[in-house]
């Protein structure tokens, strides 16, 4: 590596000495990042999952197709729906996994804008505070990583929700694996504390469109199927209020799933890197809109009365798209 990679290191390496080492929970405001709308009020993102594994398993053909499509779109940022570094995480701010899966993966001109990005369980494997650290923003500034957190689009709000704590088998069932739950225990109170604030933030959203971004799924005909516990604790709130999209990886396919019981589309996009399990569960056609058991990504373009969503292969092929609307003002 050159010697400015290894200085930023170095310095990485002495703030982190000065980092506390974990969080207590508590129940506080999410933190909110004000991300600017494009000067006509329209907002365009990309969205991957499940990508971090040193750019194998065609990791570096999603991201050269991402670079080329959000160079069309004018993309204003990407969202990473987690397990951003394969198997076990990061074991540090100096791993070199940081590099190697992230920065001379995605090179490409138009994705060198923030990427908000969210843990997935094999994030949880590793230090997870290595990757919540401002450390990385230092080394690359695009890197935005937090447990959850709010991004206020002006037309669109956009929760981000840390998942992996709300699966009990993690910590009933670990089997070999080892999970960093520094900042977690004891898991109810932060569950809680966790949901009592989402709701509340949902509640005062004033925004035209509300985006609900997490790693595991609420519903997916995929390998890993529904998460039981986010469609027992977390799909009440998002129905209370009004979410229009629930986005999530944890599935490594490409997936829409509409609601028969609410307005909320349910939307899969897990296919950074290894994907192709072969085991698609049977869906209801009805709700089942998409499902593509294969490698790719998705873009989201928002104008205020309409949202359209685009899936793409390694191909740069457009595999599926789908709009929804609504009025620019109520009518009540």
């Amino acid at each position: 590596m050159s010697a400015q990679w290894n200085k930023t290191m170095a310095l990485a390496l002495m703030l982190a000495a000065l980092l506390p080492l974990c969080f207590v929970p508590c129940s506080a405001e999410l933190q909110r990042f004000e991300q600017d709308a494009k000067a006509d009020g329209s907002l365009s993102f990309l969205v991957v999952g499940d990508w971090g594994r040193r750019g194998l398993y065609n990791q570096t053909k999603v991201a050269h197709q991402m670079g080329i499509i959000g160079e069309k779109l004018d993309i204003d940022f990407t969202i990473s729906t987690g397990d951003n570094f394969y198997d076990n995480g990061l074991t540090g701010v100096d791993d070199a996994a940081f590099f190697e899966s992230f920065v001379k993966i995605y090179t490409a001109p138009s994705l060198q804008k923030p990427w908000y990005t969210v843990l997935g369980n094999h994030d949880y494997r590793g230090d997870v505070e290595a990757q919540l650290s401002p450390i990385l923003r230092e080394i690359d500034s695009r890197w935005i990583c937090l447990r959850s957190f709010i991004v206020n689009a002006e037309i669109a709000e956009i929760f981000f929700v840390d998942t992996t704590p709300f699966v009990k088998k993690y910590f009933a069932e670990p089997e070999d694996h080892t999970y960093d739950w520094n900042g977690i225990r004891p898991r109810k109170q932060y569950l809680s504390n966790f949901l009592q604030d989402l709701d509340s933030a949902l509640r005062r959203s004033t925004a035209k469109w509300k985006i609900v971004v997490g790693h595991h799924t609420i519903k997916s005909a995929g390998h890993h199927g529904n998460t039981h516990e986010l469609a027992l604790q977390l799909l009440p709130i998002l129905q209370a209020n009004d979410v229009d999209l629930y986005i999530n990886g944890h599935d490594h396919c490409l997936e829409q799933i509409s609601s028969t019981d609410s307005g909320i589309e349910f939307l899969t996009s897990g296919g950074g890197s290894k994907a192709w399990r072969g085991d698609v569960g049977w869906w209801n056609p009805k709700e089942m809109k998409f499902y593509y058991d294969g490698q790719g990504f998705m873009s989201v373009q928002i104008i205020p009365t309409q949202i359209d969503i685009i899936f793409y292969d390694i191909f740069g092929n457009v595999l599926h798209k789908w709009s929804t609307s609504k009025q620019l003002y109520s009518t009540i």
